[in-house]
């Protein structure tokens, strides 16, 4: 997939980037940022573009949250409890949330959608939301710009052992989903506790 992704990039530059951006994110910045240090993108452009496509991608989840009753009801249903943490944290944090949500994996699109649910201020959220949007752009792709040299050694090194890369990728991505579940399900716990106390 990074492969691909990497070779889609060099042929079609920015236009996949911004798509890309819509639809996931971080691989995405993470090979424009190898692709600024190769020198085949521009290291300003590539943050303005990636940051515009990832807006883009959360004012539609935004707006299907707003104005699509239908879809979003039986999107709830299926994703009740995690609809119910990101309210929750919306209660808590406000505003703020709208910048955490772009690196809290498994409610990615569920908060913005939540949020949408809301009488939250469209334009509002599109403010913090653009701003949000390249920070997150800025960050990932400096990153990956600054250890560009490392990321291609680890990437070269895999793909010559991939029999090793590909059971260490599985057994950290199952780690890391575990520990988000665990993270999650403790935080509605609490909130679940602290409610109970305020009604008793």
């Amino acid at each position: 997939m990074e492969q691909l992704l990497l070779e889609w990039l060099k042929e079609y530059g920015y236009i996949v980037l911004f798509f890309w951006s819509i639809l996931e994110g971080e691989a995405g910045l993470i090979m424009a940022g190898l692709l600024s240090h190769t020198g085949d993108m521009n290291y300003f452009l590539a943050i303005f573009v990636a940051g515009l496509g990832g807006f883009t991608g959360d004012q539609i989840y935004f707006l299907i949250g707003r104005y699509s009753k239908k879809y979003i009801k039986n999107f709830i249903k299926k994703h009740r409890s995690k609809f119910a943490l990101a309210h929750l944290l919306l209660e808590k944090y406000g505003w703020p949330l709208i910048f955490m949500q772009r690196y809290m994996y498994g409610l990615r699109t569920i908060i913005p959608m939540s949020i949408g649910v809301t009488r939250y201020s469209i334009k509002k959220f599109a403010f913090i939301n653009l701003i949000s949007s390249w920070v997150w752009a800025a960050i990932t792709i400096s990153l990956s710009y600054y250890f560009g040299e490392e990321i291609l050694t680890i990437l070269k090194w895999a793909k010559e052992h991939w029999y090793y890369a590909i059971p260490l990728i599985v057994a950290f991505l199952a780690g890391l989903l575990k520990i988000v579940h665990n993270i999650q399900d403790n935080i509605l716990d609490k909130e679940k506790r602290k409610r109970k106390k305020h009604k008793n």
